[in-house]
C-alpha cells in the first residue's frame, strides 16, 4: 500500500488517506510523510482532531475554564481519538489529567496489547470503569460506539460539563437524554440533526487548499494549528444570511448551540486556507510564498464559482473611509443583519430608523449585536423632525406643498431618511425593502432631486459572473425612454460603469442588428446610439444589436467586423424600456448563474439606493457598500 501511494508523487499534487484502522494507519502515514514531498493527511485522524480542537476552544471559552486544568475523559482509543489527544495536548491539556477506554477497559500502563501510540496515553491514576473516571471530569470526547455512555454518568461530571459523542450513525448517549439530564451541558454529535455538528468537510477541502497553493512539502502541526484556530475564530464572527437560510435559522450566534461553523459556510475558505498556507511559509515546508493575501482570498472566492473582484474592491474602498449610513427600514430583521455586518466590517456607521424597541426585540430575538448603531424613533424627534418639515416646505413651496403636508411627510421615514441626507446628518440613505419601487424614488427625488445638469434619474444593475462584470440600465426608472432620453440614461451609465474602475463598452440593445429590421424599438435604439456618439465622443458604444451578439466578441468579428465593440463585445447593456431590461437582469438573477448587485440609482445630487423589494441581507450589505463609496466620490476619495 505505501508504495502505491508514493508512486502517484509528483502526478498528484496532494493526498487524503481514507478509512484505514489503528494501527495500521500510524504506520502508514509516517512511512509515506517520510518518503513523499507533497502534502498527505490521513482524515479520519486529523479531520476529526482538528474540527474538535476548536470546538474545545470555543466550548472552554463558553464555561470559562482553562484548558491546563480540565479534566478528559475519552471513549475509544482509534485513529480519530490517538489524533485528537495529540492535538488536544498542544493546545495545553495536560496528559497526567486525562483517561482513555477501549474496547477492553482502561488504557494504563498494565495493558501489553496497545500500539505505542496508544501506550502514551496509559494513566497511572487507579482507575478501573467510566463512572470513576467521570467523577468531576470535565470533558467527554467519544469515538467508540452508540449509547456507551449512560445518562446517569452525566450528573457525576463537573458543572457545565461539555460531551463530544461523534459516534456515527448514533452517538455515544442520545442527543435529548443528554441534555434533559443535564441542561448546563455542551454537546457536540457528528449528526446533522443536531447542534454543532462535527463534519470534517469543515476542515480538509480548505486544509489542502492551502497546502497546495504553496506547494508545501507536508501538512504538519503548524498548519494543522493554525487551521484549529483559524476555525474557532470564525465560530465568533456574524453568521452570513445564507449560512441562516440554507439552515433556517435566524438564531445562530457563537454559543453553546454554535461552537463550530456550519458546512455550508462559505467563508471556511477564505479562512482556513490563508490561515494553513501562512503557517506553511512560517514553518519552512512552504516552496512558494504568497505576497498579497488580499489578491489570494480573491482567488479563493472566485473557486466558489462567481467573481467577486469587483464588489470586493468597492467593499475594501468603503472600508478605508466608511460613512454614516441611515437605513429607513430599520424594524426588519434582514435590513439589522445587514447593519451589524456592515458595521462589524467597517463599511459604515449605521443610523437605523426605528422605535427602539422594535429594534432590541428583533435583535434580542435573533442574537443581533448591534452596539454601535445609532437608533432614531422619528416619531419621538419632534423638534428635528418640525425643522425638516419647514425646510422641505421652503424647498417645495411652490411646487404645491404646504407646510402641513410637509410636517405630515415628515412622520414618514423614507421622507425623514432622505431629509437627514440632504441636510448633512447623513452621508447616504438605504431604503426600499418592504415598499416597492415607485413609491420608494419619489421621497428622494423630492427631498434631494437629481444632480445639476441630470434631468432624469435612472438604475443600472451590475451583474457578476464568472466572465466579469456586466451593467444592465435601465432597469426600474424611466419606463419607456424616448430616444433623447436614452442619452442621458447611457451617460450616466458610462460614469458609473467608470466610477467602478471599469471601462465601458456600451451596446444598444434591440431585436435586431445594425438595421436588419425596422420597428419602433429598432430606430429608437439606432437614433439613440447616433446621437450618443455625437454627444460623447470618445465613448466606445455601439447599436442597434442584439444582446448575444453584444455579449459575443466571435459573433461580432465574424458578422460585424466593423462595429469598434468587435474586438472584446460589450460589457454595458442598454435597454430600450424598463420592461425588457427587467427581465433580462430577473432570468439572470435566478436561472444564470449570476450574482446580481443593485439597482444602483444614478444621477442624483447625493447618495440614496433603493433595494429591490425584500433583497437579501448579502445584497443589502452590497448596496450599503456602494452607497458609501457613492458618498466618498462625491468628496474625492473613492475607489
Amino acid at each position: 500500500f505505501i508504495r502505491i501511494v508514493k508512486a502517484l508523487e509528483p502526478t498528484f499534487g496532494g493526498i487524503n488517506l481514507e478509512d484505514i484502522k489503528a494501527p495500521e494507519c500510524f504506520r502508514i502515514e509516517t512511512a509515506l510523510r517520510e518518503q513523499m514531498n507533497i502534502p498527505l493527511m490521513h482524515d479520519d485522524q486529523h479531520g476529526t482532531a482538528i474540527i474538535t480542537s476548536a470546538a474545545l476552544l470555543n466550548a472552554l471559552e463558553i464555561v470559562g475554564k482553562k484548558i491546563e486544568e480540565i479534566k478528559l475523559v475519552v471513549s475509544g482509543a482509534g485513529a480519530a481519538a490517538v489524533s485528537c489527544l495529540r492535538l488536544y495536548l498542544e493546545l495545553g491539556v495536560q496528559l497526567e489529567n486525562v483517561v482513555v477506554f477501549d474496547k477492553d477497559g482502561v488504557i494504563n500502563a498494565g495493558r501489553t496489547n496497545l500500539a505505542d501510540m496508544q501506550m502514551r496515553f496509559a494513566t497511572a491514576r487507579p482507575v478501573t470503569t467510566m463512572a470513576e473516571a467521570l467523577d468531576g471530569a470535565d470533558v467527554f470526547l467519544g469515538l467508540s460506539a452508540a449509547n456507551v455512555l449512560p445518562a446517569e454518568l452525566l450528573l457525576k461530571m463537573a458543572d457545565n460539563p461539555i460531551v463530544f459523542a461523534l459516534a456515527n450513525p448514533d452517538p455515544e448517549i442520545n442527543y435529548d437524554l443528554a441534555m434533559s439530564t443535564r441542561p448546563d451541558l455542551l454537546m457536540a454529535t457528528g449528526r446533522s440533526d443536531h447542534p454543532n455538528q462535527v463534519n470534517n468537510v469543515l476542515g480538509f477541502p480548505y486544509i489542502f487548499r492551502g497546502a497546495l497553493d504553496v506547494r508545501a512539502t507536508e501538512i504538519n502541526e503548524a498548519m494543522k494549528l493554525a487551521a484549529v484556530r483559524a476555525l474557532a475564530e470564525l465560530s465568533k464572527e456574524p453568521v452570513p444570511d445564507m449560512v441562516n437560510r440554507a439552515y433556517g435559522d435566524n438564531t445562530l450566534a457563537f454559543g453553546r448551540a454554535y461552537l463550530i461553523p456550519k458546512p455550508l459556510d462559505p467563508r471556511l475558505i477564505t479562512t482556513l486556507s490563508p490561515a494553513v498556507a501562512k503557517a506553511a511559509m512560517e514553518s519552512g515546508v512552504a516552496r512558494r510564498d504568497i505576497t498579497d493575501w488580499v489578491a489570494y482570498e480573491d482567488e479563493l472566492r472566485a473557486r466558489l464559482g462567481v467573481n467577486q473582484k469587483l464588489i470586493n474592491r468597492i467593499t475594501s474602498a468603503a472600508r478605508s473611509n466608511p460613512r454614516r449610513v441611515v437605513f429607513a427600514e430599520a424594524d426588519n430583521y434582514k435590513i439589522l443583519k445587514a447593519a451589524q455586518l456592515v458595521r462589524d466590517e467597517g463599511i459604515a456607521t449605521p443610523i437605523l430608523l426605528a422605535p427602539h424597541a422594535r429594534v432590541h426585540a428583533i435583535a434580542h430575538e435573533n442574537n443581533l449585536d448591534l452596539e454601535g448603531c445609532e437608533i432614531v424613533d422619528i416619531l419621538q424627534e419632534d423638534a428635528k423632525r418640525h425643522a425638516f418639515a419647514e425646510l422641505f416646505y421652503q424647498k417645495r413651496q411652490r411646487r404645491g406643498m404646504t407646510l402641513y403636508e410637509g410636517k405630515r411627510l415628515m412622520r414618514e421615514r423614507n421622507y425623514y431618511a432622505a431629509m437627514m441626507v440632504e441636510t448633512g446628518e447623513a452621508d447616504a440613505c438605504i431604503t426600499g425593502f418592504t415598499k416597492d419601487y415607485g413609491k420608494s424614488i419619489v421621497p428622494a427625488l423630492q427631498v434631494i432631486g437629481t444632480a445639476e445638469g441630470v434631468p432624469r434619474a435612472a438604475s443600472m444593475y451590475i451583474i457578476q459572473h464568472k466572465k466579469g462584470p456586466f451593467f444592465f440600465a435601465d432597469t426600474t426608472v424611466n419606463i419607456n425612454p424616448t430616444a433623447e432620453e436614452l442619452v442621458g440614461i447611457i451617460g450616466l451609465a458610462a460614469d458609473t460603469v467608470r466610477f467602478f474602475d471599469v471601462v465601458p463598452r456600451v451596446a444598444a440593445i434591440s431585436y435586431s442588428n445594425f438595421g436588419s429590421n425596422s420597428g419602433e424599438l429598432p430606430d429608437k435604439m439606432r437614433r439613440a446610439t447616433a446621437l450618443a456618439k455625437e454627444r460623447y465622443p470618445n465613448l466606445l458604444i455601439d447599436g442597434e444589436m442584439q444582446a448575444n451578439v453584444a455579449l459575443n466578441p466571435e459573433i461580432l468579428r465574424e458578422q460585424y467586423g466593423f462595429s469598434p465593440l468587435a474586438e472584446q463585445g460589450a460589457n454595458t447593456l442598454i435597454f430600450p424600456n424598463v420592461e425588457s431590461g427587467n427581465i433580462a437582469y430577473k432570468v439572470l438573477q435566478e436561472i444564470g448563474g449570476a450574482e446580481v448587485i443593485g439597482p444602483i440609482l444614478m444621477g442624483m445630487r447625493k447618495p440614496v439606493h433603493i433595494l429591490q423589494l425584500g433583497a437579501s441581507v448579502r445584497e443589502i450589505v452590497n448596496m450599503t457598500a456602494i452607497a458609501v463609496v457613492d458618498a466618498q466620490q462625491r468628496n474625492g476619495t473613492a475607489l
